[in-house]
């Protein structure tokens, strides 16, 4: 996937996911952004490992699954960001 593809993906994701989660999350749209592409990391691991059984570090395609991997990818980073987040202050 090129890195154009990537942005946008993590544009999507990371927005979709900053408004299902409850509160205030912070950050612009670079933030918003990375944490999208933080969570199609992790959905599409989290996906290989429900899939196969093995855990591999890999990214979802450009789609409506792989989109919904990414958001749910992204709720997770940002539950733990917000979980260090709060142990920190």
């Amino acid at each position: 996937m090129n890195i154009i593809a990537w942005v946008v993906l993590g544009l999507l994701a990371g927005a979709i996911a900053k408004a299902i989660y409850p509160g205030y999350q912070g950050g612009g749209i670079l933030a918003t952004i990375l944490l999208g592409i933080v969570g199609a990391f992790i959905g599409g691991s989290l996906g290989v490992l429900l899939a196969t059984g093995r855990l591999a570090l890999a990214a979802p395609t450009f789609s409506l699954p792989g989109l919904a991997l990414a958001v749910i990818g992204a709720l997770l980073a940002i539950f733990i960001w917000h979980s260090f987040a709060r142990r920190t202050i």
